[in-house]
């Protein structure tokens, strides 16, 4: 093996980086990038290797995303399939991936420390046995009990390296000795074909796949990349193809040593990290594959430009794209002409495309920009979002656009304005904060595939190197009257689509741009300055840009916890903090102004939210410089009146508020932008009814479980009956009387702080709102032995996909002995509850676990979208919380212990940014309990939490049979019915056959299919203990020996579950073992049918009361 090549310890890096960097290539020719970082709570490896969907055989679309699946189910030193997962869940961690067109990307992260290791003795470490390879040889994941063996977290001299090391070496056995194991197939395909059909009904997903499916047959973005149950399982093995085989040649043929970049961040120092590095991925094989390029086929071929695409989305929506074949510019990374070309047609200020669109009401939103599709091509694309008279002028919104083109052709390059691009890039840069770690290592390690110096790896696109205006020029030269198509989407024009998209099943229809449009079209771009609008022109110089960057460090030991209270009356408290932990010329503006109007009616809360959107929309042009100079604002309606949120460079943000102020006060609300407004909004309530199940539900777990909510269905009531004169009636009311709370956090001083403060009082100049008239928030208490269902059938008729939330209402948010306990099983939980619901049982795609906080309460939920009913999920639920129990009282001390020390980890996690702990803190004021020591309170009380305890909470709180449980289901039905067919018992018996016989095989039995089939003739496939009985009597007569029929017994009867779970054999109701339990003494369901009647019923929590004398913060000085 040849020496570790050392390419640079010298990168471009942010002012406030105190990471050390290095370069290295392996002798396999795989590129690292090694990360020490003193003070991560995390460490983080990702591995990206260069093969993506592209690679897809034709026969078998979605391969690359399905590996990506595969990988995850085992590997020869580490078989069991959940290990990985398990492992990163009781260290802190977690992990993903992701299949692009290109790349493939594999990313975890853990705890960078090992707080649980006491010493290593007999043979264990963190709690896990070690076994040896006898034992593994053979064995299939998922089928196993136990764990896989973690010798390696101990060092050869017996010096411990910790959690990140396990990590690694459980992460590298995927690149070098997967498993691909056979029983794990069925389980992952279908996982696969869930997450295909979570995309079914998503405007995203359907008119990116239609651009696809219309674009070069010849060319791989031509193809559909997720995959489904058909193109990956069903249609090859019609065609006689093994499938496990397939994927394995894919996996044998793309997947090299000298294509995959990783970055690996961790506290320990670059030599260490290097000598992982080298011990765990140099057996990564090296198949010196060449680079991927696609140069020989257009995208999209010269018949397939100059058309117009209608496509018909679910949502209620209209848009215009323009697409422009383009040159890749990877290579160009130091003048990334495609920058400057899409700052000036993607601008919003005055003279800009969008600026002109508004003003004639034909467009709501417009951006513009590269789209690399993959080495040799990339497409250029300018989206707007089209008002009702847009879309029927949509031609006309097209001839604009090119007016502006032939505008920006017109004028050279513009020095001062790449200057701005530039400098604005480099202070972003210069400037950057750090992300949380396994965003960080998955990012780069994608950047790691581009052509860049390795000492730009960091910098690499993020900055303007060169003005070169021959290569805008060039550049603009793609922007052409016969390099173009349109894509026109909306639910009402034109109406006649005559065709479906194969994937999708979106409706199309395309056609030729007419002669006499093209060359509308062509003389739009050669316009010359006196045919064009004297409105479009190129923008002002930017008055926003930063120029104060100054940050004064004050030296302090510890990060304070606590703003600081500057002032505390009846009309406003005034919080601030002066940044002491970033470092960065950047602050972070939060103000609610309550109000007793805002939330009092469904009616007053529609009204303002139009408020909040025309003063957004007053907006744009001006705030739109600030915006590309790093200053962002919102404006909106929340419960307690309005918020207003400015945060990024400080030097200019008092400008923006006061402009912001004055605004909402001076408002003139024009009946032309109201009406284009309050449409946009009419869709919006119309398009919620369409999202997936797994983003409505928790609206109507917030409407049933807060005392006073409301609906979108009530706002969608409200607004047809709302005129332009009742928001200029309502909004002088509005702000008329209100409470003040802020929050300055960051780079600002405390008299800048407070001339905040008085900017927003003498702008508004509002009367105080009493105390007493503020939105009072409480929640509905769940009574002891509650068992309460919420239905709702769901308005997309072709949605396939039920919802499930299952919540179980614990108690108060501010009783800090329940939240240590309810956070610790939440912990215990998360990985098992996807291990078993989503994995095994593959009930869906979408499956989480976890704290539900609300604003007094808090409760344990599981989220499930499924195509499964919701009746049957909650028994699947219910199966999974009663072998919690056992595994609650079986779990050893050392894992029990170890997951108290995960979760603690979690807690205490270092704040990774100047946003993240505005959040924080906002958090804390904003919910009125103040509890700035949340935290020290929450990992004190989880210290303190034994076994005995968490079994204590469970049998009293979540056991699906307790007489004290309060429990509360959201039951979201789906109208429409999947597409697979219903087997037959007989085909069910087949396929359990051919399934068991696949599972023997891989346990090393050789297995002959007649006899196999006969042995199950007249077995009644429902009951796992007669199929296992079975089983052993096929063994018996192949004259296996007793203690080897012993050995695979024991593994089906953790398999055979999982089996008739994934083939939708119903077992027999009983109270049995493992995957198919249901709990038999819960309480009779009550089901909501009358909302308001069912909550006038219950108890309320009482509302927030800070646990804190606020007194005891104030700064008091007089005001200014």
């Amino acid at each position: 093996m040849g020496s570790v090549k050392h390419i640079t310890d010298t990168l471009e890096k942010p002012e406030t980086d105190d990471r050390s960097y290095r370069v290295i290539e392996l002798p396999n020719k795989l590129e690292a990038l090694l990360v020490h970082d003193p003070n991560t709570d995390k460490a983080s490896a990702a591995l990206n290797v260069n093969v993506g969907n592209f690679a897809d055989d034709e026969a078998m679309p979605g391969m690359a995303h399905a590996v990506e699946h595969l990988l995850f189910m085992g590997t020869e030193k580490y078989p069991v399939e959940n290990d990985y997962s398990s492992y990163l869940s009781s260290n802190s961690g977690y992990s993903n991936a992701y299949t692009a067109a290109t790349q493939t990307n594999y990313f975890f992260e853990c705890a960078a420390v090992d707080e649980s290791r006491q010493g290593t003795a007999n043979g264990e470490v963190n709690g896990t046995k070690a076994i040896t390879n006898g034992a593994v040889n053979g064995i299939i994941s998922g089928v196993v009990n136990g764990t896989g063996p973690v010798t390696n977290g101990v060092a050869a001299k017996g010096k411990p390296k910790g959690p990140f090391y396990g990590a690694l070496d459980r992460f590298a056995q995927f690149f070098v000795k997967p498993l691909f194991l056979e029983n794990t197939l069925d389980r992952e395909m279908r996982a696969v074909d869930s997450e295909n059909k979570k995309n079914l009904q998503s405007d995203v997903w359907r008119l990116s796949q239609l651009a696809k499916s219309l674009s070069n047959p010849k060319h791989p973005y031509h193809h559909f990349s997720t995959g489904n149950l058909k193109t990956l399982k069903e249609e090859p093995e019609k065609r006689g193809v093994k499938i496990r085989d397939e994927f394995i040649k894919f996996y044998e043929k793309h997947y090299s040593a000298n294509v995959m970049k990783l970055v690996v961040l961790g506290r320990e120092p670059l030599d260490e990290l290097e000598g992982w590095v080298v011990e765990l991925f140099s057996d990564v094989e090296n198949k010196n594959l060449a680079e991927q390029r696609w140069d020989d086929q257009a995208t999209l071929t010269p018949d397939q430009l100059q058309k117009e695409i209608f496509a018909k989305p679910v949502m209620e929506s209209r848009s215009l794209e323009i697409t422009f074949p383009w040159q890749d510019e990877e290579p160009l990374y130091e003048t990334q002409p495609s920058r400057y070309i899409s700052h000036l047609i993607g601008h919003e200020g005055p003279g800009s495309i969008l600026a002109y669109l508004k003003e004639k009401g034909l467009a709501n939103s417009l951006s513009a920009g590269l789209h690399p599709i993959c080495p040799g091509s990339a497409f250029f694309e300018i989206d707007i979002s089209l008002t009702p008279e847009g879309l029927e002028k949509y031609g006309e919104v097209v001839k604009y656009v090119f007016q502006y083109i032939s505008m920006m052709k017109e004028n050279a390059p513009v020095d001062w304005i790449h200057d701005e691009i530039r400098n604005m890039a480099e202070v972003d840069f210069r400037f950057r904060q750090k992300s949380p770690a396994s965003r960080f290592t998955s990012q780069t390690s994608s950047v790691m595939q581009k052509p860049l110096p390795r000492q730009w790896l960091l910098s690499g696109a993020s900055k303007l190197r060169k003005f070169d205006p021959m290569a805008i020029v060039k550049a603009m030269q793609f922007l052409r009257d016969d390099n173009f198509r349109l894509m026109i989407v909306s639910q009402d024009y034109p109406g006649d689509w005559n065709e479906k998209e194969r994937w999708y099943g979106t409706e199309y229809k395309v056609r030729k741009i007419p002669i006499e449009v093209q060359e509308d079209f062509r003389a739009a771009l050669t316009a010359s300055s006196t045919e064009r609008p004297a409105d479009l022109h190129l923008p002002h110089k930017n008055e926003f840009i930063p120029t104060r960057l100054d940050v004064e460090k004050l030296e302090a030991s510890q990060p304070a916890k606590v703003p600081k209270l500057l002032r505390n009356d009846d009309l406003m408290r005034l919080w601030w903090k002066k940044d002491d932990a970033f470092w960065v010329p950047k602050a972070n503006v939060y103000v609610v102004l309550r109000n007793a109007l805002t939330y009092a009616t469904p009616a007053n809360y529609v009204k303002t939210v139009l408020f909040t959107a025309l003063v957004k929309d007053a907006l744009t042009t001006y705030s739109y410089d600030a915006e590309i100079s790093g200053l962002v604002y919102g404006v909106a309606a929340t419960m307690l009146g309005m918020d207003i949120v400015v945060h990024g460079y400080n030097d200019k943000m008092a400008v923006l508020l006061e402009k912001i102020l004055v605004t909402m006060r001076n408002l003139e609300v024009r009946e032309d932008r109201f009406d284009i407004i309050k449409e946009r909004m009419t869709r919006k309530y119309k398009n919620w009814d369409y999202q997936q199940p797994y983003h409505q539900i928790g609206d109507f777990t917030r409407w049933l479980v807060n005392e006073r909510a409301w609906m979108t269905h009530q706002y969608a009531a409200e607004l047809p009956h709302i005129t332009v004169q009742d928001i200029r009636s309502f909004v002088p009311q509005l702000l008329a009387q209100t409470h003040i709370e802020i929050l300055a956090h960051g780079n600002l001083f405390k008299d800048e702080a407070k001339k905040i403060g008085h900017l927003v009082e003498s702008t508004l100049n509002p009367r105080a709102l009493p105390a007493q008239q503020w939105q009072l928030r409480r929640n509905i208490i769940l009574p002891p032995g509650s068992n309460a269902v919420f239905k709702q059938t769901l308005k997309d008729p072709e949605n396939v996909n039920h919802g499930l939330e299952y919540y179980i209402h614990i108690g108060s948010v501010q009783d800090v002995g329940l939240r240590g306990l309810l956070q610790l099983f939440a912990q215990i939980t998360e990985e098992p509850a996807f291990d078993q619901l989503r994995t095994k049982e593959q009930l869906g795609y979408v499956v989480w676990s976890g704290v539900r906080p609300a604003a007094t309460t808090m409760g344990y939920r599981v989220l499930i979208q499924s195509e499964r009913d919701p009746d049957y999920l909650e028994t699947r639920v219910n199966a999974f919380l009663l072998k919690v129990r056992k595994d609650l009282e079986t779990m050893s001390t050392e894992d029990f212990e170890g997951h108290k020390r995960s979760l603690i980890a979690k807690r205490l996690e270092t704040l990774k940014n100047l946003d993240s702990e505005t959040a924080r803190l906002w958090g804390y004021i904003n919910s009125e309990y103040f509890n700035f020591y949340q935290v020290d309170h929450d990992v004190h009380q989880i210290r303190q939490i034994s076994q005995q305890d968490l079994i204590a909470f469970f049998d009293h709180y979540v056991d699906p049979e307790s007489r004290t449980r309060a429990k509360l289901a959201i039951h979201l039905e789906a109208q429409a019915n999947p597409d697979e067919v219903e087997s037959s018992p007989e085909e069910q018996k087949a396929q359990l056959v051919d399934l068991l016989e696949q599972v023997l095989y891989s346990l090393d039995v050789g297995v002959q299919t007649e006899p196999l089939a006969k042995a199950f003739a007249h077995v009644d496939i429902s009951n796992a203990d007669k199929v296992i009985e079975a089983s052993k009597s096929y063994m018996m007569s192949a004259l296996l020996p007793a203690t080897r029929i012993a050995e695979v017994v024991t593994q089906l009867r953790e398999a055979v579950p999982q089996m008739m779970i994934a083939l939708k054999i119903t077992p027999p109701v009983e109270n049995g073992d493992e995957g198919v339990e249901v709990a038999v003494k819960a309480p009779a369901a009550t089901f909501i049918t009358d909302v308001r009647k069912w909550k006038a019923g219950l108890q309320v929590s009482q509302g927030p009361v800070s646990v804190v004398d606020l007194k005891d913060l104030e700064e008091v000085e007089a005001k200014l």
